[in-house]
């Protein structure tokens, strides 16, 4: 190409310089497009819930039914096009987000348990006179939340869309307004999160200022070498107090002990629909973020890490399993199940190993399709005068009255206890594996006996169905097409990883070595 004069060499270097900054920014908006079709379909719901549901020639519509068909149906387009995506790795929007294997199994899974629980919450809703469309709302935004907090590669990109998250579960909490737990609900869980917030923000300001750097590439490029120098100075310990801040704000956000305190209490309030959704999805956004931040971006800080890992584990570990023993709500009971269960998935992150990453997203699966199969027969069991249960001793002689759902939910409370053949043998006992080659053999006995005291309440529950005579016999009405479907297909996992776990065993192992070749080079 010939230039005639200096004005040509401008408009020409101007010119591409442009067309490769629009290329790069229409490859970033391609790359994002999932999270940006779950927004946008999303807040077209939201303005055809308003425009029709303040509708006086429409009769005012609750439009539950409505809101819930197309938002399941958003969130199915949302996971194709996921699993369609032409990027499997990749940073963009100028190393704000990441696409990596990681990331997509998270995605993935965390689509799938937001279907789920639309699919619980079906009649669930209607049955409460819970007439608000915003419920289902509220769940797509917080499940657009969540992918982008899979996707986040810095500091700031993590905490907008925690608090993203979080704004969306407070509302959650409080939803069934006629209620005085659940606003309670609500209430305790705005201030304790609010408070967990600004703990990570502190964190974040105390690493970027002793730093410079906002992105998890470039922080853990700064602090190579120094988690291993013997020299300990003012920054040293500056960055090691920004790392404990931003650990506890994390084990809040994952209802580990000791910030475990908030979560029965908001789980009990909660809606039972909103109380399952909290067990289940919100875990797999905030692990998949606590795995990029810590094993990553503080890699060379791994052996303190390391330390308040197994603390935190320890004590998860006991608290889950001895606080659900005196309960008698079923949300009690397992807000503290699910307390113990964090706690074993801690027990494969302290293991810092290969072989532990890919413990820990082995029993996160098992645990998620566990949990969505034990709600699913809760969430069944409801009287034509549409109460739902709530103790345990409600539960009696369901193997009389329903002995196929008695039989479902014994399963799967087996599965939770790792009883063998079940799913939960498998995962617990790859978990122990793991733990006991990475020397920790301290936790793996503890995760043992705590296994052993977890039966006794589960056990317990297992009693009531098959042999306690309630004071007052219960009739249940018939389990509906979305919950009958839920249990079908989680109850054929269960039973088909106990006859041939290897797909399962291949894919996390492929997703854990990508993962140290990406956030774990120097195992």
């Amino acid at each position: 190409m010939l230039f005639h004069n200096q004005k040509d060499v401008h408009q020409f270097l101007f010119q591409t310089q442009n067309f490769e900054y629009i290329n790069l920014f229409e490859n970033d908006f391609l790359l994002i497009f999932p999270e940006l079709f779950l927004l946008s379909s999303t807040i077209i719901l939201l303005v055809y819930g308003v425009v029709f549901s303040t509708s006086s020639e429409y009769n005012y519509p609750s439009l539950n039914r409505n809101v819930a068909c197309l938002g399941f149906l958003v969130l199915v387009c949302t996971l194709f096009l996921v699993l369609n995506n032409p990027v499997r790795n990749g940073v963009f929007f100028y190393n704000a987000l990441i696409i990596d294997e990681l990331s997509f199994f998270l995605k993935v899974l965390t689509l799938l348990s937001a279907c789920c629980v639309f699919l619980l919450s079906f009649d669930y809703i209607k049955d409460e006179n819970v007439n608000t469309f915003e419920y289902k709302i509220l769940i797509l935004l917080s499940t657009a939340s969540m992918l982008l907090m899979i996707s986040s590669y810095d500091f700031i990109s993590m905490y907008l869309a925690i608090e993203f998250q979080t704004l969306c579960f407070y509302v959650l909490a409080a939803s069934k307004r006629t209620s005085p737990f659940s606003t309670e609900a609500g209430l305790k869980y705005f201030i304790l999160g609010a408070f967990s917030s600004g703990i990570i923000l502190f964190g974040i300001s105390i690493i970027y200022g002793m730093t410079g750097a906002i992105n998890f590439e470039d922080v853990s490029k700064v602090l190579t070498g120094l988690g291993t120098s013997q020299f300990v100075n003012i920054e040293m310990a500056a960055l090691t107090l920004g790392i404990a801040f931003l650990f506890a704000g994390f084990m809040f956000k994952l209802t580990a002990a000791p910030f475990h305190m908030w979560s029965p209490d908001v789980y009990e309030g909660s809606p039972f629909s909103v109380t399952a959704f909290f067990l289940i999805t919100p875990k797999i956004a905030i692990l998949g973020l606590f795995l990029r931040v810590f094993f990553f971006c503080f890699f060379d800080f791994l052996l303190h890490i390391q330390s308040l890992i197994a603390l935190s584990c320890f004590l998860s570990l006991v608290v889950g399993s001895f606080g659900a023993l005196s309960q008698i709500k079923l949300k009690r009971l397992f807000a503290y199940s699910s307390i113990g269960h964090v706690g074993y998935i801690l027990l494969g992150c302290a293991c810092g190993t290969v072989e532990g990453m890919q413990s820990v997203l082995l029993y996160l699966i098992v645990y998620v399709i566990t949990t969505i199969n034990i709600f699913a027969v809760l969430l069944s069991l409801r009287q034509p005068s549409n109460i739902h249960i709530k103790y345990i001793y409600d539960l009696g002689m369901l193997a009389k009255t329903n002995p196929l759902l008695a039989l479902t939910l014994t399963a799967s409370l087996f599965s939770l206890a790792g009883i063998p053949p079940l799913a939960g043998f498998f995962s617990k006992f790859y978990l122990f594996f793991s733990a006991l080659g990475s020397g920790l053999y301290f936790l793996a006995i503890a995760g043992v006996m705590s296994s052993v005291v977890s039966c006794f309440y589960y056990i317990r529950v297992i009693k009531t169905m098959y042999f306690e005579t309630p004071e007052q016999w219960l009739v249940y009405k018939q389990v509906d097409k979305e919950k009958a479907l839920l249990l079908a297909l989680t109850s054929f996992f269960l039973i088909f990883f106990s006859l041939y776990p290897n797909p399962l065993f291949l894919l996390t192992s492929q997703i854990a070595l990508d993962m140290s070749q990406s956030t774990l080079p120097l195992l």
